[in-house]
């Protein structure tokens, strides 16, 4: 794989180019991207064919670029998360000021992309996004509050509502609504992963709810919000975006996530946190999936 030789502080640095794409977390990014086209494909009106690449690739980057700036500002608890210390900066093959200034040059080429190429609205979203993200979640509320991933998931939530605006140039209630299910989803989907990766957090002195809190209190939280989502899930029926195929699969795909948060309060152990978070990720992909091909 080529190498990328450069200078930092006067050292000569050689990164992958894989290494720069895993600053991107690009697992991570593939939702984040599915639900910014959703929010394409269900906003009202048409974009050219080549709008729409730039459209999802401008919020792929820009997600990407959030990702890569939050590796360089967690670096030090990466380092002793079992989960994160094989990534790039923590086994020193990114230097840090690489992956600030890879993932600073990257964000504001992503929003001036979206802003000259589609409109200023879907650019102003972009850009509050990776704002939100790095210095509202990574840099004040990740390391502070048990709430963090509740206020701070609402940076995750964007994506359809830019790709939304990308298509109509504004924010409308059906966006929002695309939004609130999102950031209904957030807590439960990632407090699962908090359960099994609980020594972790510890570790890494991250104030998690099941660190902060105890676990019976964090699978509580659980079923609530899942209890909360379920307006969110069933919104877009009663907005008129997608139709009865749509209702049916969000009644099934819903009944089981709350199944799933019974499960885990019920669960001794951890097995069934681990399988509600890979359930989570099913359930958003299969409800934006079932919406755009539905969609009224």
């Amino acid at each position: 794989m080529t190498d990328i030789a450069t200078y930092t502080d006067g050292a000569v640095s050689s990164a992958k180019v894989g290494d720069f794409i895993e600053l991107l977390k690009p697992r991570v990014m593939t939702l984040v991207v599915f639900s910014g086209i959703a929010g394409i494909v269900l906003a009202p009106g048409h974009l050219h064919p080549f709008l729409v690449f730039v459209a999802v690739l401008c919020i792929a980057v820009g997600a990407g670029a959030s990702g890569a700036i939050n590796m360089w500002y967690e670096r030090d608890i990466d380092a002793v998360m079992n989960r994160t210390r094989g990534r790039p900066l923590p086994m020193g093959r990114v230097a840090p000021a690489e992956a600030l200034a890879f993932g600073g040059v990257l964000t504001l080429l992503s929003v001036g992309l979206m802003g000259v190429a589609l409109n200023w609205a879907a650019a102003a979203l972009l850009a509050f996004a990776s704002f939100f993200y790095i210095f509202v979640y990574t840099i004040w509320l990740k390391r502070v509050t048990p709430q963090n991933i509740v206020i701070g998931g609402a940076a995750g939530a964007f994506p359809p509502m830019i790709g939304w605006a990308a298509v109509t140039g504004h924010v409308s209630p059906e966006s929002i609504a695309l939004f609130t299910l999102i950031f209904l989803w957030t807590p439960p989907h990632f407090w699962a992963l908090a359960l099994y990766r609980n020594d972790d957090y510890r570790r890494a002195n991250i104030p998690m709810l099941p660190v902060v809190a105890g676990e019976k209190a964090t699978k509580r939280q659980m079923i609530l919000y899942t209890l909360l989502l379920t307006p969110a899930a069933l919104a877009p029926w009663f907005m008129h975006m997608a139709g009865t195929a749509y209702l049916i699969a969000a009644v099934v795909l819903h009944g089981l996530f709350i199944l799933s948060a019974v499960k885990v309060w019920a669960d001794s152990t951890h097995k069934y946190a681990r399988i509600m978070f890979g359930y989570s990720i099913f359930y958003l992909f299969a409800l934006f999936t079932v919406m755009m091909l539905d969609k009224v």
